[in-house]
């Protein structure tokens, strides 16, 4: 019960707000990418300061909202689990549900946004997102919680790559755009850890549905909101089934969604067991996903010979900043789920401590978040994104290396406290950064489609650090010399081998950006 109790501060800790940003080079548009023939300025609208902040609150709001439950399923799944009956085998698919879902609509939602416009379908997602968590509230039986929750995942969808859009199309360039990116950023941190309190306080008073309740009230305000702050954007095409279907990509984002959500279901079933990965199912899924895999880099490639829209043109990931940045956000958002997870299992099934006593112990990583998210943000029109990237890049790296050589009997101030405060510098540094970034290369038309590329790197990064991590774990603990190989000394040889896998994951992507981010000043964030 410990292990699942905190599985979901993983794969949604920052998969909901961090999987926004996108970086790429003005070179990596595609020659026949379409403008989906819409006579639309591309310049932001004047708007005046009240009205920016209420957009920006707007659009942060939802972000705040979806992360809340990731802090309250984090506390609260013990008790959901007794409440609704939850079978052990299911026990971990309440959180992994939602990833799966999400990670497999992001790119048909990014692209359908680029054609009907970021506004409407990012209004539908706060709407659907409201209901979903309502409905999570109101759940009597597992299957109903793990569906509600599927659906909660295909919202998201519609609200992550929108609100890459919606901010850049709103707000100038300059530092006002950075500030809005920035706070946009700090949402999810925010969000996270009011939902670690409210779960706390809720699951020992009136009840853990309640907390559900409040998330979905949250969420339906800034929907509301949302319709008023959020300008119309004035087109003088119509919308037509027949011009989604001629400018939308359908087989290959067909493709795309049945690989991502082949490889994310398979990968979460290593996670809880990575014994599994030996079960002819399995295998079966795997082989599918690897012959999905070559089929969409081909069919990208022939729709573009072809000169028709290509859901991700091949050239662009012959860029070297925007494929560099990529694998960067690869091993991050990796790393950082990873050791998010077992410094969970640190605390509980080491130290012994709480669920909620283990919650507290990543407020530090919250409210870093928010502070570097902003700070970034207001630093960024001064220096370097290149070397802001790989400076933050290096303090994440020391977190995990901290949890290596932590003592069981250290006190949390000594190391532990330190490796959470540190575990989120490169993922909210490289979110606020990346994003900025998309928008000063990316034209209008795409921006939808180029955040939920990113939105799918990252979480398929995490969904695949845990999988690795999980394997890496089991395999040594099984090998150790203790008999019991559930003792706490023994899952500590396990831990251990995963937090120094992190630190070298870290130290590669450094390595990595060294090399592919020397341009990025270039054509990044703008100097004022």
């Amino acid at each position: 019960m410990s292990q699942t109790a905190v599985v979901q501060e993983l794969q949604q800790l920052h998969g909901d707000g961090a999987a926004i940003a996108v970086v790429a080079t003005a070179a990596a548009m595609q020659p026949n990418e379409p403008d989906n023939n819409r006579s639309v300025s591309d310049a932001p609208p004047q708007l005046s300061l009240l009205r920016l902040g209420t957009i920006a609150a707007a659009i942060t709001g939802v972000l705040v909202a979806s992360s809340m439950t990731t802090g309250l399923i984090t506390v609260a799944l013990p008790t959901m689990a007794k409440d609704l009956e939850i079978p052990e085998h299911l026990l971990l698919w309440p959180a992994s549900i939602y990833g799966l879902t999400s990670g497999c609509s992001l790119l048909l939602a990014g692209a359908i946004a680029d054609y009907v416009g970021s506004r409407p379908v990012y209004l539908v997602g706060c709407l659907l997102l409201s209901l979903s968590m309502l409905a999570s509230g109101l759940a009597r039986t597992s299957t109903q919680i793990i569906v509600f929750r599927g659906f909660q995942g295909v919202a998201a969808s519609c609200c992550l790559p929108t609100a890459v859009s919606l901010m850049s199309e709103y707000f100038p360039g300059g530092r006002r755009r950075n500030v809005g990116f920035a706070i946009m950023g700090a949402g999810q941190p925010l969000g996270f850890s009011l939902g670690l309190f409210l779960s706390g306080f809720f699951v020992d008073s009136i009840g853990w549905r309640y907390s559900w309740y409040l998330a979905a009230a949250v969420s339906m305000a800034v929907f509301v909101v949302a319709i008023w702050a959020l300008p119309r954007k004035h087109t003088n095409v119509k919308f037509s089934w027949n011009g989604l279907f001629q400018q939308l990509d359908v087989v290959g984002a067909g493709m795309a969604s049945a690989c991502l959500g082949t490889l994310s279901y398979v990968l979460a079933m290593i996670s809880d067991d990575p014994s599994q990965i030996k079960q002819g199912r399995n295998i079966a899924l795997l082989c599918i996903a690897g012959t999905l895999l070559p089929s969409f880099i081909f069919w990208m490639d022939l729709r573009t010979k072809k000169n028709m829209t290509a859901l991700i043109p091949n050239a662009l990931w012959r860029k070297t900043a925007f494929s560099t940045i990529c694998v960067m956000v690869f091993f991050t958002w990796a790393v950082l789920n990873a050791v998010n997870f077992y410094s969970s299992l640190f605390f509980q099934d080491v130290q012994s401590l709480a669920a909620l006593q283990t919650s507290l112990r990543f407020l530090p990583n919250a409210i870093s978040g928010i502070i570097l998210s902003i700070g970034t943000g207001m630093i960024l029109h001064k220096f370097s994104a290149y070397w802001i990237v790989l400076a933050a890049s290096v303090i994440s790296a020391l977190s995990p290396m901290l949890f290596a050589i932590a003592e069981p009997t250290w006190s949390y101030w000594y190391a532990q406290f330190w490796a959470m405060l540190l575990s989120a510098v490169a993922v909210d540094v490289l979110f606020v950064v990346s994003t900025l970034v998309i928008t000063n290369i990316f034209p209008p038309s795409t921006q939808a489609l180029a955040g939920a590329v990113f939105n799918t790197v990252a979480q398929f990064g995490g969904a695949v650090g845990l999988a690795v991590m999980a394997v890496i774990s089991s395999n040594v603990t099984e090998q150790s010399d203790y008999a019991v190989k559930t003792s706490p000394p023994a899952l500590l040889e396990g831990y251990r081998a995963s937090f120094w896998a992190c630190f070298a994951a870290m130290i590669v992507s450094v390595g990595i950006g060294c090399v592919g981010l020397r341009d990025v000043g270039k054509f990044g964030v703008k100097v004022e």
